[in-house]
């Protein structure tokens, strides 16, 4: 019998993928489901986005293979979106790398940089991928807590009192994400240092910057943060691009390069007519990302109050497309979530999906439209006793 690759046998099936082929049953069933567990955005990307898609499909050579580097023109666009909104000067040439969506990043990132034995410093609650694909690398996860008390960021004093001598890599994510938790550049700032102080290559996934959050951050403005940091970024949350599948590494020449050896075997480039989608989205003004966030705020004041309706504690000063809340103690975050799910046809994502430190917690989307957010809210105080 070929059996599969042991790294495989460390690792789940994606949780969300798995999931939602039992939420599609209960919709073909015919039951009501509202998802508000997945970060997908509902909204349009910007007309001239589509725009120039539509427009790009005549071309000469739209339907060829593209440079694995992407056109200089959507390199250069990300490095004026850098300069513009970050404040962070990169060279478009060397220092950028398009990619087909910010999670093609993160296992590039590995495989380009990790070997069996070393280790990685993972986020506790934080996306499970960065899990998996270190599994995938042959690495071992070294997880380091984040709690509510800490606002969601490390305690570096004692993360370095541990045995560091295999972390060759450590992920980051400001924004956070599943929490929200915003990084002053203080803090960004830490990060970068002791990644400098342990010679760890740190690695920034920064694709919220813009959802609800007034004050983006790039870890690469930091002082010496191209000596050991690299960005993810990615314009799915957005431009409401997730399907689209666009993102972008950043960093110092001789972190790119081992990545794009990576990529340059696993791809033959990304789609034209999207590279000039993204590269108008790349050019859209603040105002127009200023109004989507309008948007947002309507949706996050119902999920407050459904989070309320449930007696659930949360945070009201976070960012992102979502909100992290704490369920009541006694009950068990897989058992509400199947409860909400089988009696009132609404699927949240359970905390613990995003590791030991996501117990007792629940994660509502805001990628839902006020409509059915209200419809969610009249479902759980309607039937609020039977939860």
């Amino acid at each position: 019998m070929i059996t599969q690759a042991q790294n495989l046998n460390k690792i789940q099936e994606y949780y969300f993928s798995q999931k939602l082929r039992e939420v599609n049953k209960l919709i073909a069933e015919g039951k009501p489901i509202i998802n508000l567990g997945i970060g997908s955005p509902d909204l349009l990307p910007p007309p001239a986005v589509i725009a120039a898609l539509q427009n790009s499909l005549n071309d000469t050579g739209a339907n060829k293979y593209q440079s694995y580097q992407g056109l200089p023109q959507l390199r250069e666009a990300m490095r004026k979106f850098y300069l513009n909104h970050y404040g962070v000067s990169l060279d478009a040439t060397h220092e950028i790398l398009p990619l087909m969506g910010s999670k093609e990043g993160i296992f590039h990132i590995s495989k380009a940089f990790l070997n069996p034995g070393d280790e990685v410093l993972i986020p506790n609650p934080g996306y499970p991928t960065y899990t998996s694909v270190t599994y995938l690398a042959g690495a071992t996860p070294i997880y380091y807590d984040l709690t509510e008390k800490s606002n969601w960021f490390p305690d570096l004093e004692t993360l370095a009192r541990t045995d560091l001598s295999r972390v060759k890599l450590m992920w980051a994510n400001y924004p956070h994400m599943p929490t929200g938790a915003t990084a002053k550049p203080s803090d960004l700032q830490k990060l970068v240092d002791f990644a400098q102080k342990h010679k760890i290559l740190l690695v920034n996934d920064n694709p919220y910057s813009f959802v609800l959050n007034n004050h983006p951050v790039s870890i690469l403005s930091c002082e010496g943060a191209m000596e050991v940091a690299v960005e993810l970024n990615s314009l799915s949350k957005t431009f409401n691009m997730a399907g689209w599948r666009v993102g972008m590494v950043l960093g110092a020449q001789k972190y790119i390069e081992p990545i794009l050896k990576v990529k340059s075997n696993m791809d033959s480039g990304m789609f034209y007519g999207i590279q000039k989608g993204a590269i108008e989205a790349l050019k859209t003004p603040i105002s127009w990302i200023e109004e989507q966030n309008k948007t947002y705020e309507k949706r996050r004041e119902w999920v407050w109050k459904i989070a309320t309706a449930l007696d659930c504690n949360y945070d009201r000063q976070t960012s992102g497309l979502f909100v992290w809340a704490m369920h009541p103690k006694g009950q068990e975050t897989a058992c509400l979530v199947d409860q909400l799910l089988y009696e009132k046809s609404v699927f949240v994502a359970p905390g613990t999906i995003f590791g030991s430190g996501g117990k007792g917690y629940i994660r509502f989307s805001l990628c839902v439209p006020e409509d059915q957010l209200e419809e969610v809210y009249k479902r759980v105080i309607v039937k609020k006793a039977s939860l």
